[in-house]
């Protein structure tokens, strides 16, 4: 598949970022640079952008407890595997682990769970985080990286105050495991984060507006 030019744009940001942190921390190299993040109201139908997906690209699935969730994680998991795309799922471990997911996502408020989920046999789990503290707490959890948002600007209704691409990068420099930057990011504002340090880019509209079908 052709990637447009939005879709190559920030996959190869994600990559120059990905191969940039994991010359200083080696353990983002088992990391995808680049993770969809899933909404049921923003991205009704997933699987048709994870499809488009390049092949070492992600997808966090987030259902927020619909009764639709399963179904779409299954569907999604066939689309995945078939496009050597990974899969992880927000915060029920038990459904990453019934569908064959990849790994965990896990709340902020449910960083602790993340032996739960390594025990599972959950081969890669990441946590959200707001703050310093949050991203201290990622880290003495044994996360495999901490995804820190919002950096700009979101039409997420829990997105808060935007970081900034400065402030951003300031706060993950310190950071004991790789960050992923999530949070208004999209194909026109992408290379302002391309010093910040991050290990990734995780997005919501960003990525369906790179790779959503022509006809969509």
């Amino acid at each position: 598949m052709v990637l447009s030019e939005e879709a190559t744009r920030l996959w190869e940001t994600a990559k120059a970022l990905n191969r940039a942190a994991a010359r200083v921390s080696p353990s983002a190299a088992r990391l995808p640079p680049l993770l969809f993040v899933t909404d049921p109201d923003r991205t009704p139908r997933p699987w048709e952008i994870a499809a488009r997906l390049p092949p070492g690209a992600a997808v966090i699935h987030r259902g927020f407890g619909r009764a639709e969730a399963e179904a779409d994680a299954r569907r999604l998991r066939a689309v995945t595997l078939e496009g050597q795309v990974r899969l992880l799922i927000g915060l029920d471990i038990a459904l990453a682990v019934a569908v064959g997911a990849d790994g965990v996502h896990l709340p902020e408020r449910t960083l602790h769970r993340a032996g739960e989920a390594r025990a599972a046999g959950l081969a890669l789990v990441t946590g959200a985080a707001h703050s310093p503290e949050a991203l201290d707490r990622a880290a003495d959890t044994g996360l495999d990286a901490a995804v820190l948002s919002p950096v700009f600007p979101t039409a997420s209704p829990s997105g808060g105050e935007a970081l900034g691409s400065e402030r951003f990068g300031a706060m993950i420099s310190g950071a004991r495991l790789p960050v992923l930057a999530l949070g208004g990011i999209h194909a026109a504002n992408v290379r302002m984060l391309a010093s910040s340090g991050a290990a990734g880019l995780c997005a919501v509209d960003g990525i369906v507006r790179a790779f959503a079908p022509e006809s969509a």
